[in-house]
């Protein structure tokens, strides 16, 4: 059943996605959740997500329960003949076509860009790759750790703390999976007003590579340098959620007035007139004296106090949250952001809105994730297959052909 404008500004877009784990599967997931027909093209074994413990029933892994949201999923050996026709019947009815294999690998497979595109003449085909093809780390294989530690975030932590480490999210799969989603978008866009097709590529490399050096380009940024690339502010070691009586807390005093109000709640207006911390420009150099002198201050009073304080002030101040508290924080609560569903086989499971709102295309969840395979038959019965066509291509089916190869 294909989407419409109903089901959201992308409703009517059909998107082929033969993406895995967590970079390609988000940025499908923020389509799906736009309205495209996000078809799910996976081997029989299924994506390795959605195996992880704990779950309900084998493949059906709490990350993918949100993930896979709004998306179809079909089981196709592509190893066999028989199942790459079927997926090229499926090509000439895409917009999209998306996938996450390193450039050499989707070519042998048969599914480069031109070999698309001679199926689907205008499709808009993006390849996300760990590195970009021209480069000589063309063919290596990419995980987030790999990515943070070539992109500069993991030496980030060795200026604060002498050695680098690693964020503990997979911060680069998902920023590529948004960069991914905003060049499908694009491109879209550009065929809509006559641009035609093309072939876009997203690397997860260089994709963090600019978004790090956003606020830490710094002096690196002119030629001959001005200074080494880091934003001062957020390399000093007294930069961190402060201990208060009763917890942690961001207590993040930053405009003119917010030091003025923080220095006469505190008592500490030894501060007040001293030339160091006037102006944000000196604050800034010598930011590492206030900061410190925070650290000092938080333990006398609880996180409420303090957020009673700052927020009266208009001071930035928010208590640590554990990711188990998140759910009943009231402004999450008050916005809707969790609710709970009832999947049709896995029972009862939390789920995150789309965290994007439209006026005109309120966000729902209009499939379930689906099991490994679920929607193969419909899906190919769309492009024209027969019932005995379909049964012939499902995961333990040969045919003669497939045996003797």
């Amino acid at each position: 059943m294909d989407t419409t404008l109903a089901d959201g500004p992308l409703g009517g877009i059909r998107i082929l996605d033969l993406t895995t784990v967590i970079m390609g599967p988000f940025a499908t997931h923020i389509l799906a959740d736009l309205g495209a027909d996000v078809i799910k093209i996976e081997t029989p074994e299924g994506d390795s997500l959605r195996n992880y413990e704990p779950l309900r029933n084998p493949g059906m892994s709490g990350n993918i329960l949100n993930l896979h949201r709004n998306k179809r999923s079909i089981a196709l050996d592509l190893k066999r003949a028989e199942c790459r026709d079927a997926l090229n019947r499926l090509i000439v009815t895409a917009d999209v076509f998306v996938h996450n294999l390193r450039p050499n690998a989707i070519a042998r497979l048969g599914y480069g860009y031109e070999q698309v595109r001679a199926l689907k003449p205008d499709v808009i085909y993006c390849g996300a790759y760990g590195f970009g093809a021209a480069g000589p780390y063309h063919d290596k294989p990419a995980y987030d750790d790999l990515i943070q530690a070539g992109s500069g975030v993991a030496a980030l932590y060795g200026l604060l703390h002498g050695e680098p480490a690693y964020v503990p999210t997979v911060i680069c799969d998902k920023l590529a999976g948004q960069a991914i989603a905003y060049a499908i978008m694009a491109a879209l866009l550009q065929r809509a007003r006559g641009g035609g097709g093309q072939a876009i590529e997203v690397p997860m490399l260089e994709t963090t590579i600019e978004f790090n050096l956003a606020e830490h380009m710094m002096g690196f940024g002119f030629e001959p340098s001005l200074g080494q690339p880091g934003f001062s502010r957020l390399l000093n070691r007294s930069r961190k959620p402060y201990r208060t009586k009763d917890g942690y807390a961001c207590i993040l005093p930053y405009s003119d007035r917010n030091w003025q109000d923080f220095y006469e709640f505190t008592g500490r207006t030894e501060f007040k007139d001293d030339g160091r911390f006037l102006r944000l420009p000196q604050r800034v150099k010598n930011i590492g004296v206030l900061y410190a002198m925070v650290e000092q201050e938080a333990p006398k009073h609880t996180n409420a106090e303090w957020v009673t304080f700052c927020d009266g002030a208009n001071i930035p101040c928010m208590p640590v949250m554990s990711l188990s508290d998140l759910p009943d924080d009231p402004h999450v609560k008050s916005v809707g952001l969790f609710a709970t569903a009832e999947h049709p086989t896995e029972g009862r499971y939390r789920s995150v809105r789309s965290p994007v709102s439209f006026s005109a295309a309120p966000f729902r969840i209009r499939r379930h994730a689906p099991q490994l395979g679920q929607h193969t038959k419909e899906v190919l019965a769309e492009v024209g297959l027969s019932d005995a066509q379909i049964e012939a291509l499902l995961p333990g089916t040969k045919t003669q052909e497939s045996n003797r190869s």
